[in-house]
């Protein structure tokens, strides 16, 4: 025992000794190759090793032949030690070469183009997370064009939409200044309406902004369903009865929601104005709600004969119209118009915005002789005892 101990410790002190001289060559080549930094690893492992051999072959007094040996059999294994780490340190490299290559074609057009050497498993972990990053990458991408897209649709909708009015607007104000307007009080009336049309755009704009800002504060509380139905029947009761479109609520389960109660009447009233519009004379708006789990459904269904599948994922886009949404059709008009949003084509878009904010979603879908709007609201708790 007393000979191990021995032996350990001049081992010990031939190798240390070998390490503290090694030391701060590695330290230097920290921030040097990879490869460079593998080779000095190597070779102050087998300088320890070699030294604490040695150093434990002296001390044994072996003879000459003896300590040819052993320093043959070290100096052989040093020298295949330090190939390998060479070979290996070389392939660290050319594989940190080609990720770097790689990471090149993140967020391009083509996206993450992966190398195809082999990679070690930490260079492959770190290529997989290059591949998603690019991946979110084109997808932001994407959607920031079709945002884009959308806003010059919409900047481009809604100067139309104010060249129209303000035109007339001005056109009437001339006629009453020179005084050859026949029916002024007409004229009156005519411009009060523009003016509230206009409101209602700039309004529309106004809560857009909010929902897309993030800025748009909800009083939650318990409100009836049956509540928010009437309240949405009896404000869009005047155009229905205007267009000849008759309203029924009579579908409607007794299911309390946590909502905004009026943010949520803006969502029903924007949803039964828009099915109006696009339903003809003597069509119904129905509107409907039940319980899901722990969601209540509400849905507006009209008779606008359908929207074209290649739109169905187009409605809620912000400043999205149907074709013949652009001309409001005139009142009691038989002939059928695909739905779409009146005005700056901001309705839906606020719709689905103001929904989201309650953590809910909205949908469309087609049915029979026309479309169904659903939105999906968190009910109400159970009240406790």
């Amino acid at each position: 025992m007393k000979d191990l101990l021995l032996i350990a410790l001049f081992a010990a002190l031939g190798a240390g000794a070998a390490g503290l001289v090694g030391w701060p060559a590695v330290r230097q080549l920290r921030r040097r190759s990879v490869a460079l930094s593998l080779f000095a690893v190597a070779v102050v492992t087998v300088a320890a090793m070699t030294a604490g051999t040695l150093a434990v072959a002296q001390a044994m007094f072996l003879s000459h032949h003896d300590l040819g040996v052993v320093i043959t059999v070290t100096c052989m294994a040093a020298v295949v030690s330090l190939l390998t780490a060479a070979v290996l340190g070389r392939q660290v490299v050319a594989g940190s070469r080609a990720l770097t290559l790689a990471a090149r074609t993140v967020g391009s057009e083509d996206g993450f183009a992966a190398p195809h050497a082999p990679l070690g498993a930490e260079l492959a972990e770190l290529s997989a997370e290059l591949a998603a990053t690019s991946a979110r990458l084109a997808e932001s991408r994407q959607r920031e064009q079709a945002l884009e897209s959308s806003r010059r649709e919409l900047v481009a909708w809604i100067s139309h939409d104010l060249r129209t009015p303000l035109a007339g607007l001005r056109a009437m104000a001339e006629a009453l200044e020179d005084g050859v307007a026949e029916e002024p009080a007409r004229y009156h009336a005519r411009i009060r309406t523009e003016v509230d049309r206009l409101t209602g755009m700039v309004d529309d704009l106004f809560e857009l902004s909010r929902i897309q800002a993030g800025a748009l504060t909800l009083s939650l509380s318990r409100v009836s369903v049956y509540d928010l139905v009437g309240d949405a029947i009896a404000g869009a009761h005047p155009l229905a009865r205007e267009r000849g479109v008759r309203l029924t609520g009579d579908r409607v389960e007794p299911a309390p929601v946590h909502v905004d109660g009026r943010e949520i009447t803006r969502v029903l009233g924007n949803l039964l104005v828009n099915a109006i519009r696009s339903t003809p004379a003597d069509g119904v708006v129905a509107v409907a709600a039940r319980r899901e789990a722990d969601r209540v459904v509400l849905s507006v269904t009209d008779g606008c004969g359908g929207i074209p599948e290649a739109d169905l994922l187009r409605v809620f886009e912000t400043g999205w119209r149907g074709g013949a949404a652009r001309t409001p059709r005139p009142a009691r008009s038989g002939a059928v118009q695909h739905h779409g949003d009146t005005g700056a084509g901001l309705g839906l878009a606020i719709v689905r915005g103001i929904v989201e904010a309650h953590a809910g979603w909205a949908s469309v879908r087609n049915v029979a002789g026309g479309c169904c709007f659903e939105i999906a609201l968190p009910a109400a708790p159970v009240p406790a005892g």
